[in-house]
């Protein structure tokens, strides 16, 4: 079953082509993806609920496409926050100094469609996102997108205009978790775990 958990009209008219349609038509679910895209526009409009869930993310997926038209997915990470909505339907975040291939870098120059994936594993949750983007090294834009505290060395900004989202079905995703959602889970326990040892080590410590 899909779950639709927000407005993807034009996200499903965007991404369906002749054969996915098609395929949908002898599937059965033609009809019901039909219905869909009757209110597709110019763009899905972000509510505070994708915004909210963007600036949560601490990771996200970015797939381009190669000057060869090679599809190139890539992992961006960073602390929650650094990808967010800048206003409206934009959002963006500072691209940190790495291995130097620029390979995104380079896709967009020829073609500025990117699609991203964004997961909450906790929750079992899922956002895809399209849209055009590009490229800046406006230091206003980067200083902007800057998550404070951040020791790492900002070459430039990515800004994507959002055109299509689409909340996915939570089925097959399997929970995993953080670091800091482990230790944050478990620090109930174990506080609890020092207070025992406390206790006992008190009572060791009283006349018989």
């Amino acid at each position: 079953m899909h779950y639709f958990g927000g407005m993807a009209q034009t996200f499903l008219h965007t991404m369906f082509g002749p054969g996915a349609r098609a395929l949908q038509e002898t599937a059965g679910s033609r009809a019901s993806y039909a219905r869909m895209e009757e209110g597709a526009g110019e763009a899905d409009i972000l509510t505070d609920r994708e915004a909210d869930f963007i600036a949560a993310r601490d990771s996200f997926y970015m797939a381009s496409v190669s000057e060869d038209g090679w599809p190139y997915v890539q992992h961006r990470g960073g602390p929650a926050g650094f990808l967010r909505r800048i206003e409206g339907n934009r959002i963006g975040f500072a691209d940190f100094r790495g291995n130097r291939q620029y390979l995104s870098t380079a896709n967009l120059a020829a073609d500025d469609r990117v699609s991203l994936f964004l997961m909450d594993y906790p929750n079992q949750r899922r956002l895809k996102l399209i849209g055009h983007a590009h490229c800046t090294e406006d230091r206003g834009t980067i200083a902007a997108l800057m998550v404070p505290d951040y020791a790492a060395q900002p070459e430039r900004a990515f800004v994507i205009d959002v055109i299509g989202f689409d909340w996915n079905c939570p089925q097959h995703i399997t929970p995993r978790f953080t670091e800091t959602e482990v230790e944050r889970g478990t620090r109930p326990l174990l506080d609890e775990l020092d207070r025992l040892r406390a206790r006992v080590a008190e009572l060791e410590g009283m006349p018989s």
